[in-house]
């Protein structure tokens, strides 16, 4: 599991990019192949593998596909039990925006 509480950014986008690098030799794919699949260049996922960077777009088709959208679904998502810092941004939070 991808461990990211006191890791810099930096390490947590290099992690993300050897996570997916993982993923698509699980699946036996070349970057090629993959890259047909997601209409994502090859290049730019040599770079996020290396590096972890890459627009959102592309991460979401890289997703779809390796088969790994339902992951996505946890992303932003709301927690069941919210953490101390959560409650205390709920009880200041705006609750209109402005005209």
């Amino acid at each position: 599991m991808l461990s990211i509480n006191f890791s810099p950014p930096a390490q947590i986008l290099s992690q993300l990019g050897q996570r997916a690098k993982a993923a698509r030799l699980r699946l036996n794919l070349s970057r090629e192949t993959l890259a047909q699949r997601s209409s994502v260049p090859a290049s730019t996922i040599k770079r996020f593998e290396a590096t972890g960077l890459i627009s959102s777009a592309s991460l979401v088709n890289l997703m779809f596909a390796l088969d790994r959208l339902e992951e996505l679904a946890h992303l932003f998502a709301a927690s069941e039990v919210p953490s101390i810092h959560e409650l205390e941004l709920m009880k200041n939070q705006r609750q209109r925006g402005r005209k």
